[in-house]
């Protein structure tokens, strides 16, 4: 096949090394930068050398359509002759395609049902350096399918990026990894434009890209299109962007076609931006353009500098397509589009010094994306830790634990993670288990047709545009308002409605749109029909609940919300105020409406899409549908508990049956009669929570406790620990009669703390307690003054300086170890010293005291020698 293309590329060189490495060792890696020629020649290049037919597998469906047809114009034919495509709900081959493009999740779903690949000589496995999930699942099972079953199959990985050892040790085998073929790089020299906003932006996150960013991208082309010659291909993250930027130029039409290119747009659309025009272009796309599409007439790329990936909020169970910054091998790769034909220029949105901040690489999507559905690949595949497999990175523990869960509350694995049968049916849908759940178990409630146009709209990412309202989305589809949007859906349904089992929603249901069947379930479909929605654990198998009778036509609005919420039970939410737009999702997160949506005041909504950037205390919901309580009981069947619970709640004990969906509270009843260890139980957490200040802590109480304390510094761990941690862990022992009686917080009050804290000293203790650590001690003037054990290091004894005349010493405690810290006060009450060593007090410091208040106080006795004189608490005179 090779021989019939004439075409020089600067791959062409390599491809007979490529073939003899692939004869020698089954594996190989190809590295070679873009606009090399690898996605195009080594595919005719390899059929060469086999029998069979070859697969090549790309990340995404725009490059797959895009390879075939570009292969099938060098051959001088018709795509579906030679060179044929399948991509999810649609497919052109004939019985002469040698070479078949396809995307990796359809790879994948091939492998799982026929592994040994029957016919099949070779497989390509494209741009295996982006690290989608497919990709290297794609990788793994292709590794151990031809090492199992297949030892003559060609196995070649294709990247972009020098980095080829990691996929030349996984797929290499005991002889070593697998040789490497490179082609070098034929790319003209790139002009670097540094181009940052005039002023600061926001940052990019979960929500929208700052419309300021997108002005200045609007504006940057604009200098572009004026500095330098050639068509413009503009990087941006995602469709809406695409859009927004298109909307800024409108006023160019006239002069420049402008053309977007994004992986929503129909095959013709793509095409079209593929395509050279009669006038200069400005190509607005993702970054499906930054590998493997060959853009022709590009000499300029302007590059916004973000990119869109998936993330998964483990933690509270959502996710998201986020917008981050991209790479500098990302930017790299971008940059390098405007040299492929001749000297280009890129004009980076952003500063030099920002750049040399950029991540080397991106994240691999199995680092951060939801991983359900390749959980249940894995389990299918039988091997559901992926021990053994030749994937580049392990997937996360965590993330893996809880897609596990996932699919175990769908009933799609056993205990021990295998594959069931129904399970295996949620595989054979070609979405998102959750939604494939959904489709199920939906078409007998709400008819086949019906629940297959829903989860097709869940599972196509922007069918809906920027409303929230599901439903609303879904009846614009039906309406035809936009033919290209409602094609794309309709194609989706009708892969879907094939995917059910025959009769399936016979019964349930009015009929919809889209109807008919095309051919296998598998035909020509992608494996990842989740799109942006990422699962989380939910319990239940089944949406079982408050079911209404099969033959009931729900109204649109609760079909979509039932269909919702087969799918994320825990994203049922209830209005937390009648006629207000925040939410308690069934899961626990806090959820709001963005300004203005036309869902506002509905009671229930069935949450499809909800996203929380990072620090935001509630999720935004991005996309909704309206129910009533008994749809969501329904929908919601696993989360239905109905208990009694007596605990602590609103600082008081509260005892009541409450029925609840999740975290949401459906009804109430206050219990009559608790069972007393429950309110036992309610009192100690309420200690736990509100802490010690909830007894009724009399000054007798904090004294002994405080002795107590005393005792324990002084004397050792013999003593018990009376700290709040200590009190609050060991409340059973010495609050067990009081925690025993209570019934609400009013009853803690009431405790009688004193008599309880002695429980806690054993006898000898006991006995000894008023020796060691007195309340009071006997001064010499006869009276008996309280001892402050606040400080338990260093008890004082605040007493009048003329009563402890004749005292040579401070007294001591504890069996003499601690000496009493003496404030000793004027006549008026009032600290003149502070001491523990009173014998140097009185030789040191007491003259100067009794210099200065001999003369302010002289009713009182002030004598020179004061060990030596009687004490006394009255003045020298008394009156008469």
């Amino acid at each position: 096949m090779l021989s019939d293309v004439l075409i020089d590329l600067p791959v062409r060189p390599v491809l007979p090394a490529l073939s003899r490495a692939l004869a020698g060792a089954g594996a190989a890696v190809l590295v070679a930068p873009p606009g090399t020629g690898k996605t195009t020649l080594a595919p005719l290049a390899v059929a060469d050398g086999v029998t069979g037919k070859v697969l090549i597998a790309q990340p995404r469906r725009v490059a797959a359509r895009a390879a075939a047809r570009r292969m099938a114009e060098l051959l001088g034919e018709r795509v579906g002759d030679r060179v044929g495509y399948a991509v999810r709900g649609e497919r052109r081959v004939g019985p002469g395609t040698r070479v078949e493009v396809v995307t990796t999740g359809l790879l994948v779903r091939r492998l799982q049902h026929e592994p040994e690949l029957p016919g099949v000589g070779a497989v390509l496995l494209d741009e295996c350096h982006e690290r989608q999930l497919d990709a290297d699942l794609a990788l793994a099972f292709a590794v151990e399918a031809r090492a199992a079953l297949r030892p003559d199959l060609w196995l070649l990985a294709m990247s972009a990026t020098p980095e080829a050892d990691r996929f030349a040790a996984l797929l290499g085998g005991d002889d070593g990894p697998a040789p490497v073929v490179r082609a070098e790089a034929a790319l003209h020299p790139v002009t670097r434009v540094w181009a940052p906003p005039p002023r600061p932006v926001a940052p990019a996150g979960a929500g929208r890209v700052d419309p300021a960013l997108l002005d200045h991208v609007a504006a940057t082309v604009r200098r572009a299109l004026h500095e330098r010659d050639g068509d413009l291909l503009v990087f941006l993250p995602g469709a809406g962007e695409i859009a927004g930027v298109a909307r800024r130029l409108a006023d160019l039409a006239d002069r420049v076609a402008l053309l977007p290119l994004h992986g929503r747009l129909p095959g013709a659309a793509q095409d079209a931006a593929l395509r050279p025009a009669d006038r200069r272009r400005v190509v607005l796309a993702t970054a499906v353009a930054e590998s493997s599409l060959t853009v022709p007439g590009v000499r300029v790329v302007v590059d916004a500098g973000l990119s869109r990936v998936a993330r998964t909020d483990l933690s509270r169970g959502l996710g998201a397509l986020v917008t981050v910054p991209v790479s500098r091998a990302a930017a790299t790769q971008r940059a390098g589009r405007a040299g492929r034909e001749a000297p280009g220029y890129v004009y980076r949105c952003w500063s030099e010094a920002t750049h040399d901040r950029l991540a080397a690489q991106p994240e691999p999507e199995i680092a951060t994306a939801d991983l359900t559905g390749f959980a249940l690949d894995l389990a299918a595949w039988g091997s559901p830790d992926g021990a053994g497999l030749a994937l580049p990175d392990p997937p996360p523990p965590a993330a893996l634990t809880v897609a596990r869960e996932t699919l175990a509350t769908l009933g799609a694995v056993d205990a021990d993670g295998r594959i069931t049968p129904r399970g295996r049916a949620i595989a054979a849908a070609g979405a998102h288990p959750r939604l494939a759940r959904a489709l199920l178990d939906g078409a007998g409630r709400v008819g086949a047709d019906r629940a297959a146009e829903l989860v097709a709209l869940l599972a196509e990412e922007g069918l809906t545009g920027r409303d929230d309202d599901l439903v609303a989305g879904w009846r614009r589809l039906r309406a035809n308002t936009d033919p290209a949007a409602t094609a794309r859906w309709r194609a989706e349904v009708r892969r879907l409605r094939a995917a059910l089992p025959d009769g399936a929603g016979a019964r349930g249901g009015q009929a919809g749109h889209g109807r008919g069947r095309t051919g296998r379930p598998d035909s020509g479909s992608d494996r990842r029909g989740g799109g942006r929605s990422n699962a989380d654990t939910a319990p239940g198998d089944t949406g079982a609940g408050t079911r209404r009778p099969l033959g009931d036509r729900l109204p649109d609005d609760l079909a979509a919300g039932l269909l919702v919420g087969l799918a994320y039970p825990e994203r049922l939410a209830r209005v937390r105020r009648t006629g207000g737009t925040s939410y308690l999702m069934a899961g626990g997160t806090a959820a709001e409406l963005a300004p203005g949506s036309g869902l506002a005041g509905a009671d229930w909504l069935a949450v499809a899409v909800a996203d929380r950037s990072p620090g935001a205390p509630t999720a935004r919901i991005r996309l909704a549908a309206a129910v009533d309580e008994a749809t969501a009981r329904e929908a919601g069947g696993p989360l239905l508990r109905e208990r009694r619970e007596v605990g602590w709640a609103d600082g008081d004990v509260v005892a009541r049956e409450v029925v609840r969906l999740g975290a949401i509270d459906l009804v109430t009843r206050p219990v009559a009669r608790p069972e007393r260890e429950q309110l036992s139980a309610a009192l100690r957490e309420g200690l736990r929570q509100e802490g010690l200040a909830l007894l009724g802590w009399t000054p007798a109480a904090r004294a002994l406790r405080d002795r107590m304390a005393f005792c324990r510094l002084a004397l050792g761990d013999d003593w018990p620990d009376v700290s709040d941690e200590a009190l609050l862990a060991a409340a059973e022992e010495w609050l067990g009669p009081e925690l025993a009686a209570g019934r609400r917080r009013a009853d803690l009050a009431r405790v009688d703390v004193a008599t309880a804290l002695r429980r806690l000293l054993p006898w000898p203790q006991a006995a000894r307690l008023d020796e060691l650590a007195p309340e009071r001690i006997e001064v010499p003037s006869g009276s008996k003054v309280r001892l402050d054990y606040a400080d338990p290091a260093a008890p004082v004894l605040a007493v009048k300086l003329q009563e402890t005349f004749g005292w040579r010493d401070a007294p001591r405690i504890a069996d003499g170890r601690v000496p009493v810290l003496l404030h000793l006060l004027s006549p008026a009450g009032r600290p003149v010293a502070v001491t523990a060593d009173l014998a140097s007090f009185w030789r040191t410091g007491y003259a100067q005291v009794r210099a200065e208040l001999r003369g302010r106080y002289p009713r009182h006795p002030w004598p020179e020698d004061p060990t030596t004189t009687a004490p006394t608490r009255h003045t020298t005179h008394r009156r008469r």
